[in-house]
């Protein structure tokens, strides 16, 4: 049986905690980060667990416009990928490929 090491998916709900402003890479593609405040409870080993957490998210071209325009305290869904946030900081950034509000 091979295995598929490749798989990295997430999807989170959550409020809109921050956004920072549009900005344009050097190819001209819109960007902009923001962070996602999330609360929920999971299950854990048989318990209930409260899972409080801020991700910081990333979105490029057109959800960059539509995550730039959204009001703080929004509540969304997320979905994308897992990447480091740069070469020089390996930090996690959950980078958006859906958004809804």
């Amino acid at each position: 049986m091979t295995q598929h090491l490749e798989i990295n998916r997430v999807q989170l709900s959550g409020q809109l905690l921050s956004v920072q402003p549009l900005r344009y890479t050097p190819a001209g593609i819109p960007v902009t980060e923001a962070t996602l405040g999330h609360h929920s409870e999971q299950q854990e080993a048989d318990l209930k667990r409260q899972v409080t957490c801020e991700v910081p998210v990333k979105a490029l071209g057109n959800l960059a416009h539509q995550l730039a325009a959204a009001t703080i305290g929004t509540s969304l869904k997320a979905s994308g990928f897992i990447a480091a946030k740069s070469l020089k900081s390996r930090q996690l950034i959950l980078h958006l490929d859906t958004i809804e509000f």
